[in-house]
């Protein structure tokens, strides 16, 4: 039993795609029919369809161009580049009888041969008297978005293939020249028959090296220093994913939805809520959707609170909270952290102190690198938004400081005369961070909840 029943070569414009699709045509049985599911032509350029299939019939259903494909003799296939007809992606990637050919090429050799080839209008050479010749002039923003849109791509790709339990044949620009690789290919796809040289149909356009073909070189070489290829500033985020928490959402009335990240000052808010009309609470995602229906122009806000203030918060429920005593005894006798025993209180001298030890085992936490969960107490604000996300992004990002004038422009926005927001204290915990704040807390915070602290901007956390 055969293998593979077709196949896909995911490549992207100037990767050598036209040569490699080539060499494919020369195996005995093996048919590549082109950029079939390219938006702009059906194929390849100047057809009006493709084995009887017509654009506006692929348009309203590739699937009817696909199977068409599927059906003719032998192994047959396409190229498919990242910009190509979205629809068809899930349709390769969840056929594992459909074999993936992933092409590459250095993406800086890739985005001067397209600069090249629009400058002259030539795509392809047969013969090496009818090149034209031209220079690309490099441009670092065009560039920047030009690898941003090749690597999300493939990483898009990568993670579709490893969730499905699949893998490529990986070959790069330089090995689709080498007929041993190309019958590597051949073997892989099960096809007997093998290349005994490369087609001759085509040649390599620019075969020389960059500086000769860039105008501005330098200027490349100097952009190119700046960019961070191996992204060595990411922040790594190995927390688990949170769902929306629907169940928390609270709505008003009048067309406001609130959904809260915890620990969340729900009461001030909730109050203010009331003041516009009756609440709805405990929704589904369904009666929340139906909430949304009834009320169009709704607008929906959650609210962003210092990351200091939130382990704190966090921790003053781990102390005093009673469905928190598993998690006490777990910290303090896996973990040692300083907690005192069920029934004495924590002396305020030593809360200080307590709590860095708890940001501390809380950056192992986050890491999941410990025996407990990563609870909605201190998970991260871009976790818990992450999480809303999956179900709706909020139409603004409220900050706790200023909740006074962000909850009026909110109301403005949707068109509600509102009462005023008086600021509430956001610290109800029986010991408050504004008496024992120093700097060490604060740079235990920034350490812990560096993805937060990147992506909102704060700053340092003030009473």
């Amino acid at each position: 039993m055969a293998r593979f029943d077709s196949f896909v070569v995911f490549a992207e414009m100037r990767t050598g795609s036209n040569l490699l699709e080539a060499a494919l045509n020369s195996l005995d049985g093996v048919t590549c029919h082109g950029e079939a599911f390219n938006l702009v032509l059906i194929g390849y350029p100047n057809r009006t369809d493709l084995l009887g299939v017509t654009m506006a019939e692929r348009d309203a259903d590739p699937l009817v161009l696909w199977k068409a494909i599927k059906a003719q003799d032998g192994l047959n296939g396409c190229r498919y580049f990242h910009d190509h007809d979205p629809r068809m992606l899930a349709v390769f990637v969840d056929d594992p009888k459909c074999a993936k050919i992933v092409l590459t090429r250095n993406p800086i050799e890739s985005y001067v041969s397209l600069m090249i080839a629009r400058a002259t209008g030539q795509w392809k050479l047969g013969d090496a008297k009818h090149r034209k010749a031209s220079k690309a002039r490099f441009d670092a923003e065009e560039f920047e978005a030009h690898l941003e849109e090749l690597q999300g791509f493939q990483v898009t790709l990568q993670n579709a293939l490893q969730r499905s339990g699949q893998t490529a044949f990986y070959i790069d620009y330089e090995d689709a020249q080498s007929v041993e690789l190309l019958n590597g290919i051949a073997k892989w796809l099960g096809v007997e028959t093998r290349l005994e040289e490369l087609p001759d149909s085509l040649k390599v356009q620019n075969p020389e090296p960059l500086e000769a073909k860039v105008s501005n070189f330098p200027g490349m070489e100097a952009s190119l220093a700046r960019l961070d290829r191996f992204n060595l500033s990411k922040t790594p985020n190995f927390e688990p994913r949170r769902g929306p928490g629907v169940p928390g959402f609270i709505a008003s009335e009048a067309g406001l939805l609130y959904m809260p990240m915890r620990p969340a000052m729900d009461a001030p808010i909730r109050d203010w809520l009331a003041r516009l009309g009756p609440l709805e609470e405990s929704f589904s995602q369904k009666t929340l959707r139906q909430w949304k229906r009834r009320h169009p122009g709704h607008r929906s806000f959650t609210v962003l609170r210092h990351p200091l203030m939130r382990a704190h918060l966090a921790f003053s429920a781990v102390l005093n909270w009673d469905n928190m005593l598993e998690t006490r005894a777990v910290l303090r006798q896996s973990y040692k952290l300083p907690i005192p025993p069920e029934g004495d209180a924590i002396a305020p001298e030593a809360y200080a102190e307590a709590l860095i030890a708890f940001l501390g085992w809380l950056k192992s936490n986050l890491a999941n690198q410990t025996s407990l969960p990563v609870n909605a107490l201190w998970a991260t604000q871009s976790a818990q938004l992450q999480g809303i996300a999956q179900f709706a992004l909020p139409d603004m990002l409220l900050r706790e400081e200023r909740l006074t004038e962000d909850l009026a422009y909110l109301a403005r926005s949707a068109g509600i005369e509102a009462p005023e927001f008086g600021q509430a204290d956001s610290d109800t915990a029986p010991i408050k961070l504004a008496d024992f704040w120093t700097p060490d807390l604060e740079a235990a915070a920034r350490e812990t909840y560096t993805r937060d602290m990147m992506q909102f901007g704060f700053g340092p956390w003030k009473a």
